[in-house]
């Protein structure tokens, strides 16, 4: 769109002089023909640039500049006096009023188009600055929003994960097409493990001790379940259940079900050696069984916790109340598929499996064939 200039004088004829020069270069033009219809003007239109006549009645054209420089919105539009007295004697009075720039009557047009379009040049640099000011200060309050959204989405990650495993609070935050909670049925491979001796040293032990051990046994247990993305799917009481392969799938299931086991044995024989010198007598036992169960939120509105329900939950529960204190029990589906990975990696493997036999466990009707990890 062309710039907009506003003619003011008082005499018809030098306004349609400078309007017919000015509108023969492509600029709009509009006229105003006292001080104060050259303000009411500029309130309504917002002109790009002034030609204001100095001597006129009423207020004059230093009056009409001093009251256009009093308009904050007004601060930076040019404002070029025209004068038929002398220049240089008007010129300070002029520049204290707020004049930009002078031009002497009779107006030479090529002096008049090159002061115009250099005052025309200034403001379109300013308003680019504006523009872009004001489009940094609205992309500075996105990113506020966005560091503020970012932040409060990391609180309910960190609120979250204190309920859930963080790959269900990773998959319930990033929301999609599938709602994580809801039921669905996949293999999972579970591990399920419990303290032994818990029961008689809650007999003898003070409630403080016991949630002292616990919170040991809890923590060291806990960073396992973290460190090889498993899924914790309740605490009860000295006993775990963790499972792999939901929420997220993973393609080794069973051997990170195995690495982690081997860990968790590894760290409790370490606590053991500290309870051992307080008088607790406490190991741990650990049953991993893999098969299909159904996954999701269970619960009601105002509480839902993600579990799995199925045969092989099961299996891994009394799996682990078959294994004696520092014993890791497996299924034989776990058996076959750490076989594989034993045949793959050859000799490099620190563990072994031997048979325990068949196993007749509560709620199996049949005796169920159980390996124990050796390692």
């Amino acid at each position: 769109m062309s710039e907009h200039i506003l003619v003011v004088d008082d005499v018809p004829k030098n306004v349609r002089l400078l309007a017919d020069v000015l509108g023969a270069h492509g600029f709009r033009i509009s006229t105003a023909a006292s001080g104060e219809e050259a303000l009411a003007s500029l309130a309504a239109e917002r002109p790009d640039l002034v030609l204001l006549d100095v001597m006129m009645p009423g207020m004059d054209g230093y009056q009409v500049c001093r009251a256009i420089r009093a308009d904050p919105t007004c601060a930076v539009l040019p404002v070029v006096l025209v004068t038929a007295l002398d220049p240089e004697q008007e010129r300070v009075k002029g520049l204290e009023a707020g004049a930009d720039d002078f031009l002497a009557k009779p107006i030479h047009q090529a002096e008049l188009m090159a002061r115009v379009r250099s005052l025309l040049r200034v403001k379109a640099l300013y308003d680019e600055v504006q523009r872009q000011r004001t489009e940094l200060q609205a992309w500075n309050t996105t990113l506020e929003q966005r560091v503020a959204q970012g932040v409060q989405q990391l609180e309910r990650v960190g609120q979250l994960k204190r309920f859930f495993s963080p790959q269900l609070a990773d998959a319930i935050l990033a929301g999609g097409a599938q709602d994580p909670l809801k039921s669905h049925r996949r293999e999972i491979t579970v591990v399920f493990l419990d303290l032994r001796g818990f029961t008689s040293f809650t007999e003898t032990a003070d409630p403080e001790e016991v949630m002292g051990v616990l919170a040991q046994f809890h923590a060291a247990m806990g960073q396992r379940v973290l460190d090889h993305e498993g899924t914790l799917e309740r605490f009860s009481g000295d006993g775990m259940m963790i499972f792999f392969n939901d929420p997220q799938p993973v393609p080794d299931a069973p051997s990170r079900a195995l690495r982690m086991a081997l860990q968790m044995q590894s760290d409790m024989a370490s606590l053991s050696g500290q309870w051992r010198r307080r008088g607790y007598d406490l190991t741990m036992g650990i049953g991993i069984a893999q098969g299909f169960a159904t996954l999701g939120g269970i619960g009601f509105a105002g509480r839902i916790d993600y579990g799995a329900i199925g045969t092989v939950t099961n299996l891994a529960a009394r799996l682990c109340a078959e294994a004696a204190g520092g014993h890791i029990l497996v299924s034989q589906r776990v058996f076959g598929a750490l076989q594989d990975l034993s045949a793959d990696e050859g000799a490099s493997t620190t563990w072994s499996l031997d048979p325990v036999g068949e196993l007749a466990l509560k709620g199996f009707a049949r005796p169920v064939p159980a390996w124990r990890v050796v390692y």
